[in-house]
């Protein structure tokens, strides 16, 4: 199923950037390199264009094949992901190039990738990507949001990630959760979700699609995020960092996902991160049914536009901690 499009009320004030230079990389995977340093050190992973019309993610993959100071130790790979579907972005329609044929962030399930019944796109450039993923110890995987929400980082159902979240210290706002009911995320995938294993991953939410502080979150979170692994010099891409801003660390304690045939009707214009302080306010209707609040002081977490079944209209959190 194609990308569904919505009506763009955003200003666009990012540009596709040109990735083609990076196309043949040294993996023999197309757009995924790799730096190797020789020194000790884990395997880091920046992930981008997960979805092909966010476009945050490869300008910052851009700004790091640009430097000229390396990696120091262990090894760093770049990856630009669902090229097929940024191959189609267009600013006159930029919602529908999310996707070609089926979300890449809902796929990253053993028993969907190594089903032989299955074919898309998505599963087949997830298919050629996953021998190098599996090698990856740690995955900064960069996206961007429908509405002008707050950056956030999504550390996953794990203490772990929470770990990784405060190492790299941006962007301020925190969110554990497990996913959605649609599908697995990448950032899911395999170790990075099992407690027993040392490797870890973070989803960065960077902000609105086409807003200028989006690429500059996006930069500002990899270069922390590359200091905190190690991989490169302390003082790296001091021009690109902001200041910091103490961490708010919520807990999802539910997603929720749309049921009706009808879709989800929002009762406000919510942007996201918005904290409702009584329980039991409305927030909107899955069809018929009204939507509220189950506990004071309820965080709500990227409402989503795409309001039709199978979807998850929005999550709801509890703040936990804040530094």
């Amino acid at each position: 199923m194609p990308s569904p499009s919505l009506p763009n009320t955003d200003p666009i004030e990012l540009h596709p950037v040109d990735i083609t230079p990076y196309r043949r990389g040294n993996t023999g995977i197309d757009y995924v390199t790799t730096l190797e340093t020789g020194a000790p050190g884990p395997h880091v992973m920046v992930s981008a264009l997960v979805h092909g019309n966010e476009l945050c993610g490869p300008i910052a993959l851009d700004w790091l094949f640009r430097q000229t100071r390396r990696p120091l130790r262990g090894t760093l790979t770049l990856a630009f992901l669902n090229v097929a579907a940024y191959d189609i972005y267009t600013p006159d329609d930029p919602h529908a190039s999310r996707f070609v044929d089926e979300d890449f962030n809902r796929i990253w399930d053993p028993l969907i990738l190594d089903d032989p019944n299955r074919d898309s796109t998505e599963l087949r450039r997830a298919r050629e990507v996953r021998p190098l993923l599996d090698s990856v110890d740690i995955l900064l995987d960069l996206h961007s949001m429908q509405r002008s929400s707050p950056a956030l980082i999504l550390s996953g159902p794990l203490e772990k990630g929470r770990v990784l979240a405060r190492q790299v210290g941006a962007p301020p706002l925190v969110v554990t959760d497990t996913g959605h009911a649609a599908g697995r995320r990448m950032r899911d995938y395999d170790g990075f979700s099992d407690p027993a294993s040392d490797r870890n991953a973070l989803l960065v939410e960077c902000g609105q699609h086409w807003s200028a502080d989006a690429a500059r979150v996006a930069l500002d979170t990899t270069v922390r995020f590359l200091r905190a692994t190690g991989v490169v010099a302390p003082d790296f891409g001091e021009d690109v960092t902001m200041p910091s801003r103490p961490q708010v660390f919520a807990e999802v304690s539910e997603p929720i996902t749309i049921e009706s045939e009808d879709g989800f009707t929002f009762a406000n214009p919510w942007m996201g991160s918005e904290i409702i302080a009584e329980a039991g306010t409305l927030i909107g209707h899955d069809g018929d049914r009204p939507v509220v609040t189950p506990y004071d002081d309820c965080m709500l977490i990227m409402p989503t536009r795409r309001t039709y079944k199978g979807q998850t209209a929005v999550r709801l959190a509890r703040v936990l901690e804040k530094h």
